[in-house]
């Protein structure tokens, strides 16, 4: 089960790759043709569009995932361990209710807008609309698994790491790469 979980966040991966290379092709090869060629696609900046809704709510998931949300746990390592438990606790169940109102106005978005045409594609605006359930049903698994993990004291809240501060703490657990520094300077 674990192996088909990582796969489908591998593939989730990759699809983001995908959409974020169409979107570079799509908007860099509309500028050249409009400059170059005076023509256009014209549907690039519609599908452009679709894409990066898509890709944010596919980023979202992944982040959700790997814990590599930005938050501030201040308070939760302040708190006494069952005092703590609790809050992370609730916590979870708010975002839970959240989810679960993401997930229910996306499906009813998606239904009254199924069979809406896009302007420039004539793609169904469903297909728009549903990102909203493509993030909010894993989000509401993982959160769910998060919870139950929490409840059951498989995840000690008062030594896991939930969120992440800062942005700087992303930057300082990722490796290391291989960067020029400044040129030395001859006097």
């Amino acid at each position: 089960m674990i192996r088909i979980i990582d796969f489908y966040f591998f593939a989730l991966k990759v699809a983001i790759a995908l959409l974020l290379a169409g979107m570079v092709v799509l908007v860099f090869g509309n500028v050249v043709l409009r400059y170059a060629f005076n023509q256009g696609i014209t549907a690039s900046e519609e599908i452009s569009r679709i894409f990066f809704v898509w890709l944010t709510f596919l980023g979202a998931v992944v982040a959700l995932r790997e814990h590599g949300h930005l938050g501030v746990d201040t308070l939760i390592k302040r708190l006494p361990p069952v005092a703590a438990k609790v809050a992370v606790l609730l916590g979870h169940a708010m975002m839970l209710y959240v989810t679960w109102l993401m997930m229910s106005g996306s499906w009813t978005q998606t239904l009254i807008n199924l069979h809406v045409s896009a302007p420039a594609t004539g793609l169904s605006m469903g297909f728009f609309y549903g990102a909203g359930l493509a993030f909010g049903v894993p989000a509401f698994l993982i959160l769910l698994a998060d919870a139950f993990a929490i409840a059951t004291g498989r995840i000690d809240v008062t030594t896991a790491e939930l969120v992440r501060d800062s942005e700087d703490e992303v930057a300082l657990d990722s490796p290391p790469t291989a960067t020029l520094g400044p040129l030395p300077v001859k006097h």
